[in-house]
């Protein structure tokens, strides 16, 4: 298949749901409405919607039964760039080639902002006409979605960054660290594409968390191998933020050839994952070799 046109269909496909849901209102909330716009609606790879989609396809589900999935992935993602970025986080002043939002608006303009997209997430999941699938389907998703994105997952992972901030990690405490922080939102798109599909079982369910532990992982690894190896215009966001932090990552902790070889066996670990499913899976197939190749 084609990854690149894959890939744009999807993106146009939630992008173009995102700016529905969040038109902004005039009067007092207009700003408020922009700032969380301009947190969504300003490129970024979309490769948790990608997943959403292409779990949902692979189960025999159509595109329009995970936009709902696909979009509230994304909502909880931006929130947490923008929180991330804020002064008393991650402090940075840029994302995806732009000012961060604390920047753009200001801090409280931000939080708030982040606050907004979050409960958004949750209002497109619960919402029928959003999420066409029947109750229980949907409490199902906003469970996953809600452990996913809180202190069981990214919050706590983000918590325990923190944290870590100056001190040496071993390898497990690094990777426990990062299954919460990256990996449980990209386990969280895999298993909501999924069920969308309508077409969930326990077998398919565990095959895919399988895949979705190893590419979350993976997709941290490359985060780490790009912040020493890629400069600030590609990424999008300012180069080398880690090591200035002096956070553990992988390349400091196995060193870059290591941390590259072991960013390939966890995609090797995703491929062997998908064998039981047919070619409706190859979508999940491409994005986990995209995931350690790509150079932003």
């Amino acid at each position: 298949m084609n990854l690149a046109q894959y890939q744009a269909g999807c993106q146009a496909r939630v992008d173009a749901a995102l700016a529905a849901l969040l038109v902004a209102p005039r009067g007092e909330l207009e700003r408020l409405y922009r700032a969380m716009a301009y947190s969504v609606v300003n490129g970024g790879k979309r490769v948790r919607p990608l997943l959403a989609y292409a779990a949902c396809e692979t189960l025999g589900g159509s595109a329009e039964r995970a936009d709902g999935a696909a979009c509230a992935v994304e909502l909880i993602h931006a929130y947490s760039l923008v929180h991330d970025d804020l002064p008393a986080m991650d402090d940075d002043d840029l994302r995806r080639g732009q000012p961060t939002t604390h920047i753009a608006f200001d801090e409280a303009c931000a939080i708030l902002a982040g606050d907004g997209l979050q409960a958004l997430a949750f209002e497109v999941l619960a919402d029928p006409a959003r999420n066409p699938q029947d109750a229980d389907t949907r409490l199902a998703m906003l469970t996953s979605l809600a452990r996913a994105a809180g202190s069981a997952g990214m919050v706590g992972g983000q918590a325990i960054d923190l944290g870590s901030v100056g001190h040496k990690l071993d390898q497990a405490a690094l990777e426990t660290m990062h299954r919460h922080k990256t990996g449980a939102l990209i386990e969280a798109s895999v298993r909501l594409g999924a069920l969308a599909s309508g077409r969930s079982d326990a077998a398919s369910l565990a095959a895919l968390q399988d895949y979705a532990r190893a590419i979350g992982l993976a997709f941290q690894v490359q985060d780490d191998i790009l912040d020493v190896e890629s400069d600030t215009a590609t990424l999008g966001k300012t180069q080398g933020k880690d090591q200035a932090h002096d956070k553990p990552t992988y390349p400091a902790l196995l060193g870059l050839p290591a941390a590259k070889a072991y960013a390939l066996a966890l995609r090797d670990q995703a491929l062997a994952a998908l064998q039981p499913f047919d070619t409706r899976a190859d979508a999940l197939r491409e994005l986990a070799r995209y995931i350690v190749e790509r150079r932003h």
